[in-house]
């Protein structure tokens, strides 16, 4: 079926999904106006460390790495921070998307062409295309790794092997939590540890984390402290006592809340099964219509043509699965930004569904390609309003205000475009709490239509609206003070 279409010669599989996966990102970015939360948070620690010190990074944020770059960007180059942001997300996810190609066609015959539909359309990732988040990152050098690791496996040698673990280190620099794919390389090699060539390559493949581990303890061991925030809790995420002490207080709080005292043994099962689900249900709706070739119980085998030819990226979607449980549990929430990266591991198996589905039922194939490319589509071009009101507001904020004034922004975007910073701030629950309202002159909060809670809570502390600023959907941005 995509494999009858013509296409020139040089536009190879990889090649067309790194293009084309430039073109959506343009079109995502092409229709913004206001950058999401934690790239406002990036862009002002960039320009901390431009107006200051790269040290000044490290005090705003306890991973500045994805900052750095920016700045090293602009410095180097003159590009606006947010232009270079923008660059930055839309080559790694091109690279991304050729990676995840490239490693697809190697075991899957005529798979190129439906991998690159895979992971074009794929919601999982694909709908972030217009922010600006460290996972770009995170998931290139992810890909890359693999990419180099299943070559490593077939041919192995220490170049490769230390090519792997650069990979590893370099995504790790984005987001920490890339460090699980150390104990994914050494599971890739069950099968081979019977032999002397086996151990080899397991020595080969865990050089960088026991150098690693050797030169930390050797610091400890020369008196030098040694502590960072990010791996200071990331520790702490894994630490057995902290997860059970965590878990039992969930599994507590729930059935004192929702079960009846006959049930309450239950709870333990109850809720962990319960977040199980949460997390598979999140996984398969971020596969969009790429799930509907499983409803088709044959196509299920796939699943052990990928365990078996994709050997490292299984092992990476099992450990990483686990690895969002514990975050679950631990944190109390998730989202889907954290469970892409296991739609991300998955593009083989769901190729490989794809073109068994499409084979046995050509009709039906053809209807799950059209609504993968308007999924394509969907994921890139959005018709809500934007918002214009976040900005228009920060106008305000920059001319009527002083910056040594006390404003609690609901949302610190708005201090940003207001050329504020990024302050860290309350709940809004807690800055209008009779205790902290009258520790702020202003409050600039978010309003959704048909809220109208505000009124009592004014009047109580003698507040009014000095201005406020509406888009076409009827969300405002309320600036409240004396």
């Amino acid at each position: 079926m995509l494999t009858a279409v013509k296409l020139p010669k040089w536009l190879s599989p990889p090649r067309m999904a790194f293009l084309a996966s430039l073109l959506l990102s343009l079109i995502a970015v092409a229709g913004t106006v206001t950058v999401g939360k934690d790239a406002a948070r990036y862009l002002y620690i960039s320009q901390e460390v431009i107006r200051q010190t790269p040290a000044v990074a490290f005090e705003l944020f306890t991973w500045p790495w994805f900052s750095l770059l920016l700045a090293i960007t602009h410095h180097v180059s003159g590009v606006s921070l947010e232009l270079a942001a923008y660059l930055w997300c839309a080559f790694l996810m091109a690279g991304t998307c050729a990676l995840l190609v490239s490693i697809t066609q190697r075991y899957v015959t005529d798979g190129g062409y439906w991998a690159c539909l895979v992971v074009l359309s794929i919601p999982a990732f694909n709908h972030l295309r217009s922010d600006i988040i460290r996972e770009f990152g995170f998931w290139f050098f992810c890909a890359l790794a693999l990419w180099l690791m299943l070559s490593w496996l077939e041919r192995g040698g220490w170049l490769r092997a230390t090519l792997v673990q650069l990979a590893v280190a370099m995504a790790a620099l984005f987001r920490i939590e890339a460090v699980f794919l150390f104990p994914v390389l050494a599971l890739s090699l069950l099968g081979d540890l019977n032999t002397r060539q086996g151990w080899l390559k397991l020595f080969q493949i865990t050089l960088f984390l026991l150098a690693g581990i050797m030169t930390v303890l050797f610091l400890l061991i020369s008196g030098y402290t040694l502590s960072q925030p990010r791996v200071d809790y990331v520790a702490s995420l894994i630490d057995p006592r902290i997860f059970l002490e965590r878990f039992n207080l969930m599994t507590g709080k729930f059935a004192d809340v929702a079960l009846e005292k006959y049930s309450k043994d239950d709870a333990r099962e109850i809720v962990f099964f319960g977040l199980l689900l949460t997390l598979i249900t999140k996984f398969i709706a971020l596969c969009g219509p790429l799930t509907i070739p499983f409803l088709y119980r044959p196509t299920w085998r796939v699943v052990t043509d990928y365990w078996r030819q994709f050997r490292p990226l299984a092992w990476a979607w099992l450990l990483y699965f686990c690895m969002l449980l514990i975050f679950f549990v631990q944190e109390r929430f998730i989202n889907s930004r954290y469970v892409s990266f296991l739609n991300l591991l998955a593009v083989p198996v769901l190729t490989m569904a794809l073109i068994s589905f499409a084979k046995r039922f050509p009709r039906l194939g053809k209807v799950v390609i059209i609504l993968a490319l308007l999924v394509m589509l969907h994921n890139v071009v959005s018709f809500n309003p934007k918002k214009t009101h976040y900005l228009e507001a920060a106008a305000w904020l920059s001319q009527n205000t002083s910056p040594a004034d006390a404003i609690f922004y609901e949302d610190s975007r708005l201090a940003y475009y207001a050329g504020r910073g990024y302050p860290s701030m309350p709940t809004r629950a807690e800055a209008m709490s009779p205790e902290h309202a009258r520790d702020f002159r202003y409050f600039v909060l978010t309003i959704k239509p048909g809220d109208t809670s505000l009124q009592i809570w004014m009047t109580e502390q003698h507040k009014q609206v000095l201005s406020q600023f509406e888009n076409r959907r009827g969300e405002r941005v309320v600036v409240i003070g004396d």
